[in-house]
């Protein structure tokens, strides 16, 4: 694994030791602050530049292209809120998937599987342990975003997301983001509407580089990518882990988001 991540700066394999302690700490510190931690040059660039080797061709011939027109909630309701509140303003999301089973050899998915990261982010999200997903399709999805296309404004449904950027593009493509914008006690709709309308103060705007690891607590802060620029997609790779063992899509979900069930 040390051709493919930095372990000198980032010592996941040696788990336990005051390195990796304080790693981790760090981790959650930023967690707690920013709801966030990213591990730039985590994964070496010779080894994204294999990524994109292996994944590049099975994008071209073989992924799944996604459009959906939805608002920041993914759901067509909301209890409470009016049909027409600006909460709930329609927006569009494009980009072109590849499941895991598709590139079952590749860099992505020897990262997903190697033990050490699966500890070390468990540690990190301060939880008793991560399971990778038995879902064959959703386990890790590696996103490519076209000239134009883009990942639209919502609220994640899991706890946490862990993404790896393989592949930057000329321009645009930056991560937007609203640190807790709603609680569980509150769904402050009216402050949705307002970041909708670019009204908010506190949406941030990061540039990641390839090879970061991004791991973000979605639930409760709304996201989003600006649209690719130029002939260079954007590609990330997206790892779905959970802290019970055996989750798997059912066959609607895996046709929602892949147009095929496994």
């Amino acid at each position: 694994m040390r051709d493919i991540l930095d372990l000198d700066r980032y010592p996941l394999d040696r788990p336990g030791t005051p390195d990796w302690q304080a790693l981790v700490d760090r981790c959650r510190a930023e967690l707690r602050r920013e709801g966030m931690f990213n591990l730039a040059g985590f994964v070496r660039p010779e080894a994204l530049r294999r990524a994109m080797d292996q994944i590049a061709p099975v994008t071209e011939t073989l992924s799944f292209t996604h459009r959906r027109r939805h608002n920041i909630y993914f759901s067509p309701s909301i209890p409470d809120l009016p049909a027409d509140h600006p909460a709930l303003r329609m927006v569009d999301t494009v980009n072109h998937t590849v499941c895991a089973d598709q590139i079952p050899d590749s860099v992505p998915l020897w990262i997903y599987e190697w033990a050490p990261f699966q500890v070390f982010l468990s540690a990190a999200l301060d939880q008793p342990a991560l399971f990778p997903m038995l879902d064959p399709l959703a386990r890790v999805n590696v996103m490519t975003y076209r000239q134009g296309e883009r990942l639209n404004w919502h609220f994640d449904r899991s706890d946490f997301t862990t993404t790896i950027l393989l592949q930057a593009p000329d321009a645009g493509g930056a991560f937007q983001y609203r640190t807790d914008l709603r609680s569980d006690a509150d769904p402050n709709h009216d402050g949705v509407a307002r970041l909708l309308n670019g009204e908010d103060p506190e949406m941030r705007t990061l540039t990641l580089s390839p090879g970061t690891l991004n791991v973000f607590r979605g639930r409760n802060t709304p996201h989003c990518v600006t649209p690719v620029q130029g002939d260079t997609p954007r590609v990330i790779a997206v790892f779905s882990y959970y802290p019970r063992p055996g989750v798997r899509f059912s066959a609607d979900e895996q046709r929602g988001f892949y147009g095929r069930q496994a």
